[in-house]
Parts: C-alpha cells; sequence; structure tokens
C-alpha cells in the first residue's frame, strides 16, 4: 500500500507588499530553515504582486519575485497570502486561488465582513482552508480560542478594544487632557492614524471585526451591516474628564451579545468601569474579553496592529495551513448551525449615564425622573453638581440600570424637551459593569 509523498516544496503567492506583506517576506525568507522543520516541507515564495513593481521597496524584498500580474501568480501557487486590503481586486483573485485548490490566508477584515460567505463556500467546495487569525486584533491570537479552543464551549458575550487608533486617542485624551483633534493628529504623527482616519475614528474598522467575531461566536452569519455602529469623533475632552470623576474610563468597544432573542453586534464608545481588566488597556494596544459558559471570563491582550504583529498572526495561519495541505486535512470552516436571529440595535440591553445642565432650582429632579419613570427606565445613581460658569444651572449626572437602548434613547429625548433642561451635554452607555 502506497503513501502519499510529502512535498519537497510548498509555493507561496503574496498579495501586496505593504508594511504588513514585507514583513511577511522578512520571515519567510530570513527563517526558512526553521520554518521547514515546523511544516515538513519548505515555504518558498513564488511572487508578490503589487500594483507598480518599479517603485522601491525595502531591500528585503526580491525585486525579481515581484509582479503586476496577480492573476496569473494566483493561479501557479499552492498558499496564497492576501495582505492588500480593500474589496476588489481582492475578492477576485480570493475566489481565483480557491477555484484553483490553494489554500487562502487574508488579513482583509472589511472583506470578510462583507463578502464571507461567498468566500467560505468557495473554500469549503475547494476543500481548502480559508484563514483569517490576522483579520482582527493583529497579533493577539483570538479567531482560533473562540472558533476552536471554545468550540465545545457557548459563548456568551464578546466585548473588546479591537481598534489600536482609537484606543491610543482617548488614552491620550485621557491620560494628557487632550482635546480630541490634538490626539488625533498625535497618532498621525506617531503613525498609528492613517492620513485619513475615517475608517478608524468613525467606528467602521472595528464594526467589520465586530461582525467576524459575532459570526464565530455565535455560530451565525453576522455581515458588517447588522453591525450598530457609533464613533468616538463626538468625545470631548470634558467627558473623559466627567468619566473620571465617576470611576470609569471611555473605550471605544465592539460587543457581540448571545441572547434567548438572538445575537446583537455594536461598536460605540462606552464608559468602561475603572476595576474592568479593559479600562487598563493603554495606548495603541488591544484586548478582547470573552464571556464563555463553561469556562468563564476570559481576557486576551496584545498588539493590536503594525507590520510585525499582524506578520505574525499571518505566519501563524501560514503554518497551520501549509500543514494540513501536506496532511491532506482541513482546517474548521464557517460554522452556522444556529442561524439565530439578528437583533435590531434597539433590542440592545446597556446603561446609559446621562450628563445634562439644567436650571438649578426645585422640582427639577422630580420632573427628569417622571419621564424616566414613563419609559420603564430606572434610574440607578443622580450626582448633581452647580456650574461655576452659570449662575442659576447646575450639572445633573444620570446613571440608568440596563434596559433596551431604544427605551433609553427615546428617554433621552423626551428629557431633552423638558422646559428645566437647558442642554443634553453628553450620552454615554455604561459596559463591563
Amino acid at each position: 500500500m502506497s503513501t502519499p509523498q510529502t512535498p519537497a516544496v510548498l509555493r507561496v503567492a503574496l498579495l501586496g507588499c505593504g508594511v504588513v506583506g514585507t514583513q511577511v517576506v522578512r520571515i519567510l525568507t530570513e527563517h526558512t530553515d526553521e520554518l521547514t522543520a515546523r511544516v515538513g516541507a519548505k515555504l518558498e515564495l513564488a511572487g508578490i504582486a503589487v500594483r507598480d513593481a518599479s517603485v522601491k521597496r525595502d531591500p528585503v524584498v526580491p525585486t525579481h519575485l515581484l509582479t503586476e500580474d496577480a492573476s496569473v501568480l494566483v493561479r501557479g501557487a499552492d498558499l496564497v497570502v492576501e495582505v492588500m486590503g480593500g474589496i476588489e481586486p481582492a475578492k477576485t483573485l480570493i475566489l481565483e486561488a480557491l477555484a484553483a485548490g490553494a489554500t487562502v490566508i487574508t488579513a482583509n477584515k472589511a472583506l470578510l465582513a462583507q463578502e464571507g460567505p461567498a468566500l467560505y463556500e468557495a473554500a469549503d467546495a475547494a476543500g481548502v482552508d480559508l484563514s483569517f487569525e490576522a483579520a482582527v486584533a493583529g497579533a493577539i491570537p483570538i479567531i482560533r480560542p473562540i472558533r476552536d479552543s471554545l468550540a465545545g464551549d457557548r459563548v456568551k458575550r464578546v466585548l473588546g478594544i479591537v481598534n489600536g487608533t482609537t484606543n491610543y486617542v482617548l488614552d491620550q485624551m485621557t491620560k494628557h487632557g487632550l482635546d480630541f483633534g490634538v490626539a488625533v493628529k498625535d497618532a498621525q504623527d506617531l503613525g498609528y492614524a492613517e492620513a485619513d482616519p475615517t475608517a478608524d475614528v468613525e467606528g467602521h474598522d472595528a464594526a467589520a471585526k465586530a461582525a467576524i467575531l459575532a459570526s464565530l461566536a455565535f455560530h451565525t452569519r453576522v455581515s458588517l451591516a447588522d453591525v450598530a455602529c457609533e464613533g468616538i469623533t463626538a468625545v470631548t475632552a470634558e467627558d473623559v474628564a466627567w468619566a473620571a470623576k465617576s470611576g470609569h474610563v471611555i473605550k471605544l468597544l465592539a460587543i457581540c451579545e448571545q441572547t434567548d432573542a438572538g445575537v446583537s453586534a455594536r461598536v460605540h464608545p462606552a464608559l468602561v468601569p475603572l476595576g474592568h481588566p479593559l479600562s487598563t488597556v493603554g495606548g495603541a494596544f488591544n484586548a478582547v474579553f470573552v464571556e464563555a459558559e463553561n469556562a468563564g471570563p476570559l481576557m486576551f491582550y496584545g498588539q493590536g496592529a503594525g507590520g510585525a504583529p499582524t506578520a505574525s498572526a499571518v505566519m501563524g495561519d501560514l503554518v497551520s495551513a501549509a500543514r494540513n495541505r501536506i496532511s491532506g486535512g482541513k482546517g474548521a470552516g464557517e460554522s452556522t448551525y444556529a442561524d439565530l436571529a439578528i437583533l435590531d440595535a434597539g433590542e440592545s440591553i446597556t446603561s446609559y449615564q446621562v450628563r445634562l445642565s439644567v436650571a438649578d432650582k426645585p422640582g427639577v429632579l422630580a420632573r427628569i425622573a417622571e419621564v424616566f419613570s414613563a419609559n420603564e427606565v430606572s434610574i440607578e445613581t443622580v450626582t448633581q453638581a452647580p456650574r461655576s460658569d452659570r449662575a442659576g444651572a447646575a450639572y445633573l449626572i444620570v446613571t440608568t440600570h440596563p434596559g433596551k437602548e431604544a427605551a433609553l434613547a427615546q428617554t433621552v429625548r423626551q428629557v431633552a424637551d423638558l422646559d428645566v433642561i437647558e442642554e443634553v451635554m453628553s450620552v454615554l452607555r455604561v459596559e463591563g459593569s
């Protein structure tokens, strides 16, 4: 009886040669022997697809391997690594690679969140792996733990800081009292934020990652369109200062939850109590807090972006996928057996902290409490402080017990219409209590 022979070489095609792609090239070329020992076959870089092969690049990149014909490259590879980003031509090239029988490793969270089902189905039809550890939280191993390590458990909630740019901005606002715009400029100067930081500060990047995490955790297809999204552009230095006074820190969170009614996924700035593990995550770091039925609370923390950290996650997938290819096996694919209902954003359960400027006179609190009661929203705490800058006015900070988002939002709208309210100064959700 003959046994299949282990291939001496596995050809790797790389799509994209930016910061991450360059680091992948470095690891493949500088650690060839070690990777060969781990895989059981040599990982040979067969080519690097780029938009313009004439652009000057890091000396580690072999210029003779550069090509502008990505389509030909992927059809001749055993494994394809996609780090070019964007929807097209990445989607078309990945589908071509899968149809040709190549295993695919991608770091493209936007593509997975928007077009994931088509890619999963193509990989399943071809009988090959589609791996994407690097698509969420950089170097932090979170995809495999949720998909594999917790496969026998029931994940109830995933709460994460999954965007390093916004975490850095909010951290600088917290530590140094910076205004939002100044903190963003600081992040850009240090390379933590792009020249156009919209995808980060508006929450779109985190929302794509939330869709991926929710799909994996709850065995249900959750797309980017299913994720309620709110960025940090409205967060002020004053909000940050008041958060500290109430024992909180503001973080942009991706929150994925499973309840008896279904699944919800949302991204928004939130007040996190200082005692919660996520409150101490500083700088451009990421952290994901997972709550499972049997395993209990689990925390994953580390570098969430950058060439080397993201390349580390890519290489982990590459080695694992290469081993599967040699053994004739296949990793876990898409799991959608639960097919749970996707809840409307208004059905999410959260708490509000509302900061109001009110007339400093008797009966104000009673008027406000009537509105809360009419909407069946329970008040947890009320704090009042005089306004030194305005005679006859006071700050009122109202924190609610958990309730449905829709009821809480309606309550705030109705409170804003009261004649004793000068201004609704901020509304922030409280998470992680």
